[in-house]
């Protein structure tokens, strides 16, 4: 049996929560032996408590760091519940031996979700309707200029990046009667590109064309702020530019010239550069902007998912067979 420790703050109902959920996931498989560390310990004693494990789930903790995982000599695997691993340095883990795996598309239908409906309340100006409504002015200065209110039927959509989350973004608009086109350093086969209903396009033509561009990429050294001055500079005045992977993918300096200089029209982010976003950070309130406070993967099902997947992959280590949905170290 091999230690698979949960490390996290244990002090709050959530918790106990989710540490229940686990447990009981945790009873189908014999060979792993699941251990609660509560990261609020002193480093010292997290540290001894750890020793044994060949496996760590970091559970709304991001304090530990390569010098403490170089001193767990039996670790294998750091198992995410999360589908972004940008704040660690896997290079540096991969050098001591130690693997980390994401949560395997566990939230990829909640955040797929989340990103059709920003292009919808962008295109319809759901926000401001709903927003009116509630503030006793029922339709008054919401739908004066019929001009920027649009379906989505027949409008192309360019995901960048067809991975867990991408694709099923372009599955969806299927039924919206969209083209979606899509651009990836990962090249797919056929099969999968059909059932995505997605073509390949460069990266210069997917921005120059599309109606609505929506970023599915992970946080790292090659894609933060990908999306800077040339790329808005290069798309439609009326394109909208939806958000729901990472904030550092968008240079927001930049993003903020293209809206106020009417390069683009809208955005929908529900990542920002910085998050908590600043209290004086004027984008939320731009014309046709909509932040929402990175919550996309916030549903019970993306929960469920995640614990599933997580104590799936922990277990495959400890029976010694190669864990999945392994990040590589870049």
């Amino acid at each position: 049996m091999a230690v698979v420790v949960l490390l996290g703050p244990m002090g709050d109902g959530r918790a106990n929560t989710r540490n229940a959920e686990l447990q009981e996931a945790a009873a189908k498989y014999p060979e792993v032996q699941l251990k609660f560390v509560d990261s609020d310990k002193p480093r010292e004693e997290v540290l001894e408590e750890c020793q044994d494990a060949v496996a760590l789930i970091p559970a709304g903790v991001r304090t530990f760091d390569t010098e403490f995982i170089s001193k767990l000599d039996n670790l294998k695997l750091i198992q995410t519940f999360s589908a972004g691993t940008d704040w660690m340095d896997k290079a540096a883990l991969a050098e001591l031996g130690v693997q980390v795996s994401n949560n395997g598309g566990a939230n990829a239908v909640a955040v797929a979700e989340h990103a059709v409906m920003l292009m919808l309340t962008i295109e319809r100006k759901l926000d401001r309707q709903i927003e009116s409504v509630k503030n006793g002015t029922w339709m008054a200065g919401v739908g004066g200029d019929r001009t920027e209110f649009h379906t989505l039927v027949g409008k192309r959509i360019g995901i960048v990046g067809l991975g867990r989350i991408g694709s099923r973004v372009a599955k969806r608009l299927q039924g919206w009667e969209c083209e979606v086109v899509y651009y990836d350093t990962v090249d797919f086969d056929d099969e999968y590109t059909t059932a995505a209903g997605a073509t390949f396009v460069e990266l210069d033509e997917l921005l120059e064309t599309s109606d609505i561009v929506s970023l599915h990429v992970p946080l790292e050294r090659t894609t933060r702020h990908m999306m800077s001055d040339r790329e808005f500079a290069s798309m439609k005045d009326s394109a909208i530019l939806v958000n729901t992977c990472r904030g550092p993918v968008v240079d927001e300096a930049a993003l903020k010239r293209a809206l106020r200089d009417g390069e683009i029209f809208g955005a929908g982010l529900d990542v920002t550069e910085v998050e908590p976003i600043e209290t004086d950070n004027d984008l939320p309130n731009l014309p046709n902007v909509v932040v929402t406070p990175h919550l996309a993967t916030r549903a019970l099902e993306s929960e469920h998912n995640a614990t599933a997947n997580a104590l799936a992959n922990v277990a495959r280590v400890a029976r010694g067979e190669q864990p999945e949905w392994v990040v590589p170290p870049v």
